[in-house]
């Protein structure tokens, strides 16, 4: 029941040099290779080293136009066309300019209730695994639930 016997050891990662365009396209193939949406990355340095973490909130956070609030009340405003404007200007943009630096982690010796504590209060999704430095896996909530309902399941027979 430690994160390393249920962590997924396959995982994609973006550099923090890419643009926001690179990064449309890893989290396209990441999702076709997965056969599921991808919403979040792992950041890592050219050893292999956490340095943040990208999810789509970050990247529609930086995306959204400025006072898209008011669109709605704004006859001569296609939004459409404004957040296509803002997609071109955007493009150069890099990972480690919107990443979310300060990243929650775990170690590969983490028990599965620490990791569903830390999920939980924090509304955390993904949790990298470390190990002296270097990223080995990482847990999503899926696994945590999966695991939990599988020892719940066992416990019944």
């Amino acid at each position: 029941m430690l994160a390393r016997d249920f962590m997924d050891t396959q995982f994609h990662t973006l550099h923090p040099q890419q643009n926001i365009a690179e990064v449309f396209t890893a989290f396209q193939k990441a999702s076709a290779i997965e056969k599921k949406k991808v919403f979040g990355m792992m950041v890592t340095d050219d050893e292999a080293r956490l340095v943040g973490m990208l999810s789509m909130y970050d990247v529609l956070n930086y995306v959204q136009p400025k006072h898209v609030a008011i669109f709605g009340e704004m006859d001569d405003v296609d939004p459409t066309q404004a957040y296509r404007n803002r997609l071109s200007t955007i493009q150069s943009i890099r990972v480690d300019d919107i990443m979310t630096t300060d990243v929650v982690t775990v170690r590969p010796d983490t028990h599965l209730m620490v990791i569903a504590e830390i999920m939980i209060k924090k509304h955390i999704r993904r949790l990298p695994v470390i190990d002296d430095q270097t990223v080995v896996g990482i847990v999503y909530v899926s696994n945590v639930f999966n695991r939990i309902m599988t020892m719940f399941s066992a416990e019944k027979e």
